[in-house]
């Protein structure tokens, strides 16, 4: 590794230490040269997870997109920061362990989904009506038909 202070290519690693969870190695260095001391981060190399769209395209899968849409879904509603993470993970999570390199978009809106009607209701068909894609009242009130139908059977 090349020392970001002089240049010199032969630093040496005086100690090496699991980061993030154990997905990145954090190595610190010294050079022998000028004695700079400094760190390197090594992590494995991986194929970005694709998103197969409706229209059949393919986009790299954006954590920060999944993020904004459930935001959305969630505006003014009484669900915290914290459980809105929990969502983000726990759908990352899900996907990453599935072990696929591509996913449809339909799949990630359908764990969303199942996350969302377990935190708010209200969330869950705001969610729904842009995922679905509904197109007049009777499904949007079919839809909330069905959430009414689930609580009173419980």
């Amino acid at each position: 590794m090349k020392c970001p202070n002089c240049g010199a290519t032969d630093t040496k690693v005086v100690d090496s230490r699991p980061f993030e969870e154990g997905s990145v190695i954090r190595r610190r260095r010294v050079c022998p040269e000028c004695g700079n001391k400094f760190f390197t981060y090594e992590t494995a190399e991986s194929t970005p997870l694709m998103v197969i769209k409706k229209d059949k395209t393919r986009q790299v899968f954006s954590r920060e997109k999944l993020m904004n849409g459930i935001l959305r879904s969630c505006h003014k509603r009484p669900v915290t920061s914290a459980q809105i993470e929990g969502i983000v993970r726990d759908v990352e999570n899900t996907i990453k362990a599935m072990g696929k390199k591509e996913i449809p978009s339909y799949e990630i809106g359908r764990l969303v989904m199942e996350k969302l009607k377990d935190t708010d209701d209200i969330a869950y068909v705001r969610f729904a009506s842009v995922y679905r894609e509904f197109r007049d009242v009777e499904t949007f009130l079919a839809e909330l038909q069905e959430i009414k139908d689930g609580k009173t059977d419980k």
